[in-house]
């Protein structure tokens, strides 16, 4: 295992609006320019964030993908001390003209730590078994522990 590639999965409807809104978009940039905003408007629905690792050239990245085109900035990879999975709350903000709402969901994110307090942002989740089967992943490339910090009182695994 060379390389390990986590993007978070988009949801359906995202691909479906985003899909239609970036074709439409495309299409109408022949008749006007206004075709820009609904091109705009796919690319936002259909962006996903995620971490790549090259553990064969010790580097990694934070990737911004669409459509499975990913870039971001390769980094090497730091002596890593261990792996933490963790619960935390994930705030969108929805907004219309005339209102405003906040929406939380529980998330496991997975964080590589090294120097003892800096971290690196791996992987992003809603399922905790696919947090730990990446975890154990990591862990067994990098010779680190994992941190379970999923309930209240924290475990080494």
């Amino acid at each position: 295992m060379n390389t390990l590639l986590f993007k978070r999965k988009l949801p359906i409807w995202k691909l479906i609006l985003g899909s239609i809104a970036l074709t439409v978009g495309i299409i109408s940039l022949f008749s006007s320019f206004k075709g820009f905003i609904l091109i705009g408007m796919g690319i936002f629905l259909l962006l996903v964030e995620g971490s790549e690792f090259d553990f064969k050239n010790k580097k990694y990245r934070e990737i911004k993908s669409i459509l499975s085109i990913s870039v971001g900035t390769w980094k090497p990879i730091p002596e890593t001390d261990y792996i933490s999975v963790f619960r935390t709350n994930e705030t969108i903000t929805l907004r219309s003209r005339t209102a405003e709402a906040n929406v939380s969901n529980e998330i496991i994110k997975l964080n590589l730590f090294y120097n003892t307090n800096q971290k690196i942002e791996a992987y992003e989740t809603y399922d905790e078994n696919d947090a730990f089967m990446k975890a154990k992943e990591i862990a067994t490339v990098l010779n680190v522990d994992i941190l379970d910090a999923t309930e209240r009182k924290s475990k080494w695994l």
